[in-house]
């Protein structure tokens, strides 16, 4: 199983591939050139970036830190 880190550096990595991916698809768009096949892989990409779910759920694994402050008083 990928350990956290790895996940959260997976995600940013397909969030930066499909940013370049839709100025990509706009520039063809702006030549008259089809983006169908641009679009269906972006789709594909967003739906890697469904490894959120997987971060959120190992996230909510991890043990709770205690509810202090930093800098709270000691009462």
């Amino acid at each position: 199983m990928p350990t956290l880190e790895f996940l959260r550096s997976e995600i940013e990595r397909t969030r930066v591939q499909v940013s370049r991916q839709r100025k990509e698809i706009l520039q063809l768009q702006r030549a008259g050139i089809l983006t169908s096949s641009a679009e269906a892989l972006l789709q594909r990409m967003l739906d890697r970036i469904d490894l959120c779910t997987d971060r959120d759920r190992m996230k909510a694994q991890l043990p709770k830190p205690k509810g202090r402050v930093l800098g709270g008083r000691k009462w």
